[in-house]
């Protein structure tokens, strides 16, 4: 069995069905972990052939950890429920899977195009954002961060060509509400065990924001985006002043 689908998601509905289908040429087998949908993931992922495990949340590593130990592959793909392979992309690995040649790395990055409803955002840094997603079983796992977890492995690894397309936001509010949460968690993460120095100082919460802003919409692109691309640049440069701002909270509690 040469290559394993997995797949880790919770309510779902919108996206998994999109996820399944574009994965199922070049699967072998399709795990779903389920951490305890109450939407129709769990039956749409059932019904277009997956294997669907409930897991209750172990974190964002652990989860997807959980759910690589389960792929019975040589190879394994680990997706995002709103991750959404491009024909190119199932026609590049499908020929990888055939090669010899793949042998010669541990695993493969695979470039992503963000959506925020049906927009692709293709500029302001959101783009290539290559992901290593698929990895030779045993080869690798995913980091254990609170957030903004990334596979390691050992060895050497590739980049593919072709795209896959992350739903990740129906809008602008969901993007928002989202780097509201990584901003807390980031800040949660690196109060845990790095020195604090610099950072926190209340300078930094100027210029750092300020400078990010001018990096993603100018030097980045955003600009090029339009209108979206401008509201994404001015989010995230919030999100960074946010970051800062948690991380001083954690420092200082009382302050």
């Amino acid at each position: 069995m040469p290559l394993s689908v997995v797949i880790v998601a919770q309510d779902e509905e919108r996206t998994i069905g999109r996820v399944i289908e574009s994965a199922k040429p070049i699967a072998d087998e399709i795990i779903l972990v389920d951490s305890g949908s109450t939407d129709r993931t769990m039956a749409i992922a059932e019904e277009l052939g997956a294997v669907c495990v409930h897991q209750d949340w172990l974190g964002y590593a652990a989860q997807k950890n959980y759910a690589i130990g389960l792929a019975k592959g040589d190879w394994i793909l680990s997706l995002d429920a709103d991750e959404v392979l491009t024909p190119d992309l199932v026609q590049e690995i499908a020929e990888l899977m055939k090669n010899d040649s793949r042998s010669e790395f541990d695993g493969y990055l695979i470039p992503r195009v963000l959506y925020i409803g049906e927009q692709a955002i293709r500029h302001g840094g959101f783009f290539p954002d290559a992901q290593l997603r698929l990895i030779q079983k045993g080869k690798g796992e995913f980091n254990n961060r609170m957030v903004h977890e990334a596979i390691k492995v050992q060895g050497p690894v590739r980049q593919l060509r072709h795209c896959m397309l992350h739903y990740a936001y129906r809008n602008i509010s969901e993007f928002t509400e989202a780097m509201e949460k990584y901003a807390r968690l980031s800040a949660r993460e690196y109060a845990s065990h790095k020195k604090f120095g610099w950072r926190c100082h209340p300078l930094n919460e100027l210029v750092h924001p300020f400078w990010t802003f001018l990096y993603r919409y100018f030097a980045r692109g955003g600009i090029l985006d339009g209108a979206i691309g401008l509201k994404l640049a001015t989010i995230y440069s919030d999100y960074v002043r946010k970051k800062i701002r948690y991380l001083r909270e954690f420092r200082d509690p009382s302050a």
